[in-house]
């Protein structure tokens, strides 16, 4: 019972979140999860639950999606997925959430430093966000921080930058899951109950429906502050997780 509460929660409030500021489904869901499930389940369970997310928040925003850059980065989510689910297959729960952690923390890190410092442009930042962004929402559920930083380093304006990263969600997260199943590097059999699965992708329209309203009061900031402050916490416990696993 607890579990349900703690999951339909998690996301209803990750799928606000990216209704108001165009993410925070994973960056919310994956850290939390990850605790409590261990970090293949709950990455797993928070790439399923962004897959309805993006599908639901691409319609409603798809008049600012640029496609033109979606389709620049959408191969190489998929290349940095397959590297990713290598990376779960072969490596212990433990050093796994320190990549978890660590990962979260310094793409945000990045994201908050880089918008006074750094203007990036051309096809490398391109071809390094979209694989470091496979690559981590493989692992450790969140594409966002590392798009993000891209997103600022290139003075990609938000409203845009929040719609196309509907798609690019989708895209990271429907690879996310099958390069994982193909590969053998999928949660346990009993970690996850069967109704997990239902309750997440149910909890993820209520949290949609909730925010509608709020977009317009809701200042993005605040919501991406507080995305940001869930998805910090959440990876610090995770790395905290895998470090007293490794040293124990």
């Amino acid at each position: 019972m607890t579990l349900a509460l703690v999951l339909a929660l998690t996301v209803a409030l990750g799928a606000a979140l990216q209704r108001v500021s165009g993410m925070g489904l994973g960056m919310t869901v994956a850290p939390v999860m990850s605790v409590l499930l261990g970090p293949v389940a709950g990455v797993t369970l928070s790439n399923v639950a962004a897959v309805v997310g993006a599908v639901l928040l691409a319609v409603v925003m798809r008049a600012d999606i640029d496609w033109r850059r979606f389709r620049a980065l959408a191969p190489l989510l998929v290349v940095g997925s397959v590297i990713g689910a290598y990376v779960v297959r072969v490596v212990s729960p433990d050093v796994l959430n320190l990549v978890l952690g660590g990962c979260v923390l310094l793409a945000i890190g990045a994201a908050l430093g880089l918008q006074r410092f750094l203007v990036v442009r051309g096809r490398a930042a391109v071809l390094a966000t979209g694989t470091i962004a496979g690559f981590m929402n493989t692992t450790a559920g969140v594409a966002g921080p590392a798009m993000t930083a891209y997103g600022v380093a290139s003075r990609w304006g938000h409203r845009s930058l929040a719609a196309t990263l509907q798609p690019i969600f989708l895209t990271a997260n429907l690879a996310s899951i099958l390069t994982k199943a193909v590969m053998g590097a999928t949660p346990e059999p009993g970690v996850l109950p069967w109704w997990s699965w239902l309750l997440a992708c149910a909890a993820v329209p209520v949290g949609i429906a909730v925010a509608a309203p709020l977009t317009r009061v809701v200042p993005l900031g605040v919501a991406r502050a507080l995305a940001i402050s869930i998805a910090s916490a959440g990876a610090a416990l995770a790395l905290v997780r895998g470090l007293v696993g490794l040293i124990g």
